[in-house]
């Protein structure tokens, strides 16, 4: 499923109209992204956790001349599923 088959279900089981439902999905993605962009974890009971997590920096290898590399560290988001989304699933 991508964004788009998303709106249109989104749409379907609302009686919304396309255009109202993309911009539902839209907020819905932008308050996620806002809220890990500020460090805050984003919990939907039933369905599972969006949080933001920290990766220290390593040291690594170049795969074509061998040659090591620093590797910074980063942020990345993660997302754990709720146990509702993991006995649906199953």
């Amino acid at each position: 499923m991508n964004k788009n088959d998303l709106v249109d279900t989104v749409a379907t089981n609302t009686s919304m109209t396309k255009a109202d439902a993309t911009t539902a999905v839209d907020a819905v993605f932008d308050a996620i992204t806002g809220a890990l962009k500020s460090g805050t974890e984003v919990r939907l009971a039933g369905f599972g956790t969006f949080v933001v997590a920290q990766r220290a920096a390593s040291e690594g290898r170049n795969p074509r001349t061998g040659e090591k590399i620093q590797i910074p560290a980063s942020k990345l988001p993660k997302f754990r599923a709720g146990k509702g989304l993991k006995d649906a699933v199953q």
